[in-house]
């Protein structure tokens, strides 16, 4: 039977639910629906059909990404991609990333796309490149500072959920517009990053929740009682902080807690507790994917963000899944600030268009892709050039999975 594309009606979304616990083999939680409700824009998620059988989908947030110096711009945040088993590789995903970017681009809507990949060979095919990583990082508890570091005199303070989330969605306000790679919020997004039902743990304690008078960390731990005594692990979830003092403030709380073997952290790639570290061999680290970025118009992505240094380079961009980006763009930064116009001129640096999203937040080197041979240079000097325009001030981090 013919497969046919189409939006989401409201009163479908029970049914998206079960075929997505389905796809990712979860058991599905009825209550969990109301949680749902607030996290998708029926309008914008896009459901295939096998005659009347929903049999894939995925859907887009409407959020802001913090870019490389030039603060929050709009991204599509693509969420719960999934088909439902005993109908893949019959081409679904291949509609619904289709209908995502053909829709961003005609509207127009975003001019970027960005998404946790489940398999990180999927969806180079449909333009994402790899963006960002994410450091699994542990340390002992007790781990010293060095002599110098500064933590203050400010208290430390542990404190219900009721008390901390206002001050926690207001010190996350403050520090995201400065954080590349960092999401809004809505409502409904901060109570799903912070779901704290017996099923949401794990097998973890429940959340939580210390505040220092310029930051935040919020935690779970999980019990390991030896025969030597405790070695608890703390998880924690989340990190913010406005100072340096107050980051080294808080991990001290963390890492002097009683009863902690070890403090265990997803984080950023360049999280500082290394240079704070006494003894930076403490801190055990393995990077892995996060956040991929797909660029949906070269002419309108581009700009939005600033660049480290000036350059004026020709860009053969080719893309096999959104056509209008093939051809030649000539890039221009003059004082940090881009423009983009399509031009017949003979390009300086050839690329496909994954290659320029996994650039475009300033964690991933072009010279480096050009290593493994997906960026070639045509003009002698002009990959570092650009190369380097690229760069950010800090690596990207996305600290939430949606």
């Amino acid at each position: 039977m013919a497969l046919t594309t189409r939006t989401l009606e409201a009163d479908e979304l029970r049914s998206f639910q079960r075929m997505f616990d389905s796809a990712f083999l979860l058991d599905t939680n009825e209550e969990q629906l109301e949680r749902w409700n607030g996290l998708f824009e029926p309008e914008r998620l896009h459901v295939v059909f096998d005659g009347e059988e929903m049999i894939g989908g995925g859907a887009i947030q409407s959020r802001h990404l913090t870019l490389p110096s030039s603060g929050p711009q709009p991204v599509a945040a693509v969420t719960a991609v999934n088909v439902k088993p005993g109908h893949r590789r019959r081409g679904v995903l291949t509609r619904v990333m289709a209908a995502q970017l053909h829709g961003m681009h005609e509207g127009p809507q975003e001019a970027l796309a960005a998404l946790w990949s489940s398999e990180a060979g999927i969806y180079g095919r449909f333009g994402y490149g790899m963006a960002s990583e994410f450091t699994r990082l542990s340390v002992p508890r007790g781990a010293a500072f060095r002599p110098e570091v500064e933590t203050g005199d400010a208290r430390v303070r542990e404190v219900p959920v009721d008390e901390a989330m206002p001050v926690l969605k207001d010190l996350y306000d403050r520090v995201r517009p400065g954080r590349t790679g960092w999401l809004s919020r809505t409502g409904p997004q901060w109570q799903h990053q912070f779901a704290d039902e017996e099923q949401d743990r794990g097998g973890l304690t429940a959340y939580r929740y210390v505040l220092h008078p310029r930051g935040y960390a919020v935690y779970r731990v999980k019990s390991d009682w030896q025969e030597r005594g405790p070695r608890n692990e703390l998880h924690v979830r989340e990190l913010v902080a406005e100072t340096d003092e107050a980051f080294a403030a808080l991990y001290r709380y963390l890492l002097d807690l009683d009863m902690i073997g070890e403090v265990k952290f997803f984080t950023a790639s360049d999280d500082p507790i290394v240079h704070l570290l006494a003894d930076p061999r403490l801190a055990l680290r393995t990077r892995s994917d996060s956040l991929w970025v797909r660029i949906v118009d070269v002419d309108r992505a581009l700009p939005l963000r600033r660049y480290l240094s000036d350059v004026d380079t020709v860009l053969d961009v080719r893309d096999t899944f959104c056509a209008w980006n093939n051809g030649r763009w000539r890039l221009t930064v003059q004082d940090g600030e881009a423009s983009v116009r399509r031009v017949d001129d003979e390009p300086d640096v050839a690329m496909d268009i994954q290659a320029l999203g996994a650039a475009f937040l300033g964690g991933t080197r072009l010279a480096g892709l050009a290593r493994g041979q997906q960026v070639r240079e045509l003009t002698p000097g002009a990959l570092h050039r650009l190369s380097h325009a690229f760069l950010g001030d800090r690596e990207p981090h996305c600290p939430e999975v949606f």
